[in-house]
């Protein structure tokens, strides 16, 4: 074993000087982490229980063992009451999985977390007596973020009401606090000096606003942090679920950096966040509960002190705001796909700002990184990680921004009240590829970027190019990776949002010019050969998505079932509705219906196709819950069974003679494809046989099947809990 010392690294944010393990140059802020890491090394266990002599590496650990047999004790003596404070390690958090020999890079190594299609979930089945069996043993768990443990005390100690109460500034009041009968001056900072109306208000009634409002903030805190408390939330905990969120959630939303991630250079509110989304992967009942307990204390510090966040910069980002931008997006996407409807709601109505702060910002005007400073492989390490650090902080910035218009697509998907902002416009540029980004180590990045060609596209020129004057169906000169092909069919689902009963909106494109850019997106993704087949798999999820949407507003046109048949959903707000005199059954025998339900039944295969380690993108339940809106109005309309083409060809599945007619197009209509003799019957070609040795699906059939998925999606998104109670109303419908 290579001898243990304190070495130093580059210097760290305060200026001083990080250490770092001189066996794996991990890098710690503190002597005291280090020590306790090099522990893992060595198998040093200095701390010994006097009790029954067991031995542990770190005191913590120590010291919730003696509380174990303290707890013994105390049971023996009869006595009820254990005060504790915080809570021991919630037994469930633990019961799920051994992170002591678990990789941080191999989501493989945490299998035991996700959740299958079979709808079990790994927690669900440990008994109570293998939990009492295995907690002695893990509470001297090894932090795979050592930081978690900081992060546990600082929530959990005694001034963290005033750790989250509104900053410098927040509030218009004179500063008047410290002056005031019967109140405190322990909390200085919660005002600030600028006069404001409040001022004119005579002295008495002045300073009891001020009062009241004070002890407004100090309930709203202390309730909040209370929730935290009360739901036995451990470093462990905290640990497992940053954990999850890194080899779960970053890999089908890569948005931030897993090998350049430093605990100590976020806010407390974008580690929160990250964990309660983390929280989403685990098999325990009560992490769902610990999660939101998180995010609504994330929530709170970030409504309450944006103003600070916006002005914070990292030590390599380009501009100020982009934690605040990080930290707004993962708790939207949290709390968009969220069992709890208040959260979804309140996602919803913060949303739109973090385009606006982005703006403030000038995040759109920052300049990408430049190829210029790449260093070669032979560069000093220094200077390699150096730019390496800058580099992956562009990046990071460009991502979580474009992240917000999938999430704008997603939102916009979800109510029908269109998006955000104006994707079609949008000038960021493409990102790296995911093999840059992913990359693990210095060396390895540079082989990527030294081999890759830079690309200053925008996507603004990607959706002018998919909208050209002479129509074209070749694919998009463009090396897009998974993530910018998520971009811009969200671009493509907000133009879809802007659709109203088939009128044109100014200045937005037809539904045919829509389809014919998906058309070009599909001959994309069918061209891309560097995609794995989850990745591919999940953009076509999305793809088929899209299409279903431009023959029918799949949003409001379950809502319209369920207004037509007195249902009460929750899955969408808003009351859009299709049309007062829409007739399902009129519609369930058109064209578009038979195309819609070719895109339903693909979105249904490649649901059950995906991987169980890919099986929980953030569209999948919107995506899954639009073809069971087709399957249930087809259902409803007496069309149980449809005899589907042997070979889709689904050029001919989007595209209508009219679509096609539009403009000068380089390629003629296959007018004799079976696709194209399904989707045409009942339209003047009734007496084309039915195709020959393709499958034959009972939509009926495959609803009830569709809920069973619904029940495992919920475990992972919330919402999925309202979208399944939505079908199985739906179902008794049909019965």
């Amino acid at each position: 074993m290579a001898s243990m010392g304190l070495t130093t690294a580059p210097p760290a944010v305060s200026g001083g000087k990080r250490l770092v393990c001189r066996v794996c140059q991990k890098a710690f802020s503190k002597a005291e982490h280090l020590r306790r890491h090099e522990r893992g090394h060595t198998g040093s266990k200095p701390y010994v229980c006097k009790e029954c002599r067991r031995p542990f590496a770190r005191q913590d650990a120590l010291t919730r063992h003696q509380k174990l047999h303290a707890r013994g004790i105390n049971a023996k003596n009869g006595s009820s009451e254990i005060n504790f404070s915080p809570q021991p390690t919630s037994l469930n958090s633990l019961a799920s999985w051994d992170t002591t020999s678990a990789s941080t890079a191999d989501p493989a190594s945490t299998s035991a977390t996700s959740h299958s299609w079979d709808g079990s979930h790994p927690g669900d089945h440990a008994s109570d007596h293998a939990s009492m069996h295995n907690v002695a043993s893990e509470l001297d768990f090894e932090l795979v973020w050592p930081d978690s443990e900081d992060l546990f005390q600082s929530l959990m100690s005694s001034d963290t009401t005033d750790q989250w109460q509104m900053p410098l500034g927040t509030l218009p009041f004179p500063h008047v606090v410290q002056g005031m009968n019967g109140m405190s001056s322990g909390s200085p900072n919660l005002f600030d000096d600028r006069r404001s109306p409040v001022g004119a208000i005579p002295s008495g009634g002045g300073h009891q606003a001020v009062r009241d409002v004070t002890e407004m903030v100090t309930s709203s805190s202390s309730s909040v942090t209370a929730a935290v408390k009360a739901t036995s939330i451990t470093s462990v905990f905290l640990d497992e679920c940053l954990h999850m969120f890194f080899v779960r959630f970053i890999p089908t939303f890569p948005i931030l950096h897993r090998a350049n991630f430093v605990f100590r250079e976020c806010t407390h509110a974008l580690l929160l966040n990250a964990i309660a989304i983390g929280s989403l992967y685990l098999g325990p009942k009560d992490s769902v509960a610990k999660g939101e307990a998180l995010w609504r204390l994330a929530h709170t510090a970030l409504s309450t002190s944006w103003q600070s966040l916006i002005a914070h910069t990292g030590p390599y980002d380009a501009c100020k705001g982009v934690q605040l931008m990080i930290t707004a997006l993962l708790g939207q996407i949290y709390g968009a796909l969220s069992k709890n409807r208040a959260i979804r709601t309140t996602s919803q109505v913060f949303h739109p700002l973090g385009f606006l702060w982005a703006r403030h910002c000038g995040m759109y005007d920052s300049p990408p990184y430049s190829m210029d400073n790449l260093p070669s492989i032979d560069a000093p390490t220094a200077e390699k990680e150096r730019q390496w650090r800058i580099w992956s902080a562009r990046e990071i910035q460009q991502r979580a921004l474009l992240a917000y218009y999938i999430l704008d697509g997603l939102v916009a998907q979800t109510s029908s009240d269109g998006a955000s902002s104006r994707h079609v416009a949008n000038s960021l540029g493409l990102p790296s590829s995911e093999e840059a980004f992913d990359a693990s180590t210095t060396d390895e990045w540079l082989t990527h970027m030294h081999t890759q060609t830079p690309d200053q596209s925008s996507f603004k020129m990607i959706f002018r190019s998919l909208f050209p004057p002479v129509g074209s169906f070749r694919a998009l000169e463009y090396h897009f990776s998974a993530f910018s092909l998520r971009v811009v069919l969200e671009g493509l689902q907000s133009l879809t949002s802007d659709f109203d009963d088939n009128e044109l909106a100014v200045g937005v494109p037809s539904q045919s010019e829509v389809r014919r850019a998906l058309a070009q997106v599909h001959e994309t993704i069918s061209m891309s050969i560097h995609f794995t087949a989850a990745e591919r798999l999940e953009i076509l999820l999305r793809w088929h998505t899209v299409c279903l949407d431009t023959m029918i507003n799949s949003t409001a046109l379950a809502r319209h079932v369920c207004s037509r048949y007195n249902i009460i959903q929750h899955v969408s707000g808003g009351c859009g509705i299709v049309r007062p005199d829409f007739d399902l059954v009129k519609w369930a025998s058109s064209e578009d219906a038979r195309r819609a339900v070719l895109h339903a039944v693909a979105i249904q295969d490649i649901v059950e196709q995906l991987p169980r380690g890919r099986a929980h993108a953030v569209h999948m339940p919107s995506s899954l819950f639009a073809a069971a809106t087709i399957y249930v109005v087809f259902s409803l309309a007496g069309v149980a069974t449809v005899n589907l083409p042997r070979n889709i060809i689904w050029q001919d599945a989007l595209l209508s003679h009219s679509d096609l007619n539009l403009g000068h197009v380089d390629i003629r209509p296959r007018s004799g494809s079976e696709t194209k003799r399904f989707v045409e019957n009942g339209n003047g070609a009734s007496s084309l046989p039915l195709p020959i040795g393709g499958s034959v699906r009972n939509l009926f059939y495959e609803l009830n099947s569709m809920q069973k998925l619904f029940r495992c999606l919920s475990s992972q998104w919330g919402i999925a809990h309202d979208m399944e109670d939505s079908i199985a109303q739906w179902i008794q419908l049909c019965h």
